[in-house]
């Protein structure tokens, strides 16, 4: 049962990898990036079978004109002054399949968050109406 678990498993292998990626595209889960915080970029990949498949750093090389990658994410320092960074993201298997793309940096601060007592002070001098 064994070798055949182990034959099943090597000869599916062999067909998922006969796929080549064509093409990458790149799906941000937010149109901005935030400063002093890692960043994810999300790149598909869209095999020769038609198919889509999320890729990560050991499938691609990732370049910034500013912060650090680490993996898909990239770190924007806190002090960062330009208002957009350029990213250059290559297929390490295919090296002329490129991305080049521009992320703007967020500029508005964030919201401060309220405390689970701002929340139920509120909502009970509401009631209390």
């Amino acid at each position: 049962m064994k070798k055949y678990l182990l034959s099943l498993f090597i000869l599916c292998s062999f067909f998922a990898k006969a796929q080549k990626v064509e093409s990458i595209y790149v799906n941000l889960y937010t149109d901005s990036l935030k400063k002093g915080t890692f960043n994810y970029i999300n790149i598909d990949g869209k095999l020769s079978n038609g198919k889509y498949l999320p890729l990560d750093s050991t499938h691609l090389i990732f370049w910034a004109s500013a912060g650090k990658f680490s993996g898909n994410s990239l770190w924007i320092d806190r002090d960062f002054t330009a208002q957009k960074i350029d990213v250059k993201v290559s297929l390490r298997d295919n090296p002329a399949i490129v991305k080049e793309f521009t992320i703007y940096i967020k500029q508005q601060p964030d919201p401060e968050l309220k405390t689970m007592d701002e929340i139920m002070n509120k909502s009970k001098s509401k009631k209390g109406k």
